[in-house]
C-alpha cells in the first residue's frame, strides 16, 4: 500500500501551523517553508479545509489556520481528508471467474480473502485513529529553537 505524498505534506503542515502560533498562514508561505510546489500543497490544504481540519481566511492577511487543537486531530482524520475513506481492498470475486470459476461450485459465503483484508484494514484504521497529532508533536524536539525556526520559515 502506498499513500500519496500529500499525506506527509498535510501532517507536517498541520504541525507547523500549530507551532507557528495559530494565526492564518498563506499557502505560499507554507509551501516555501518546505520547498514544496505551492499549487499541489494548496490542493492538500483545500482538502484539509473541506474535512474541517483547517479554516481558510481570504484576503491579504488571510491564509490557513487549525480549526481544532492537535489532540483532537488523528492520523486517520488526515489520511481520510487526503486519500478519502474508500476501502483500500476491492474484492472483484475472481474466485468465480475463468476456468476455476467454471469448474467450481458457486460460493455460498463471503470471500475469505476479502474478509482477511477487511480485518487487516480495520486494524490499520484503528491504529491511525488511536494516534493524535499532539502525540507526534510530543515526539518532536519542540524546544524554543524548533518553534523559532518554524515561525521564521513562515514569515
Amino acid at each position: 500500500m502506498r499513500m500519496a505524498k500529500g499525506v506527509e505534506w498535510a501532517l507536517h503542515t498541520l504541525l507547523n501551523l500549530d507551532m507557528a502560533g495559530g494565526g492564518p498562514v498563506g499557502s505560499s508561505q507554507l509551501a516555501q517553508a518546505h520547498g514544496l510546489p505551492a499549487p499541489y500543497l494548496n490542493k492538500q490544504l483545500q482538502q484539509l479545509s473541506r474535512a474541517g481540519l483547517l479554516a481558510s481566511t481570504p484576503g491579504p492577511r488571510g491564509g490557513f489556520s487549525l480549526t481544532r487543537p492537535l489532540d483532537a486531530i488523528t492520523l486517520l482524520d488526515v489520511v481520510q481528508a487526503i486519500e478519502g475513506d474508500a476501502d483500500m481492498f476491492q474484492c472483484t470475486e475472481i474466485r468465480c471467474c475463468g476456468r476455476i470459476g467454471e469448474l467450481s461450485p458457486r460460493p455460498t459465503g463471503p470471500c475469505p480473502v476479502k474478509n482477511a483484508m477487511s480485518r487487516a484494514e480495520a486494524s490499520w484504521r484503528e491504529a491511525l485513529a488511536a494516534q493524535t497529532l499532539a502525540e507526534i508533536k510530543a515526539e518532536l524536539d519542540t524546544g524554543p529553537v524548533v518553534g523559532e525556526i518554524i515561525r521564521a520559515a513562515l514569515r
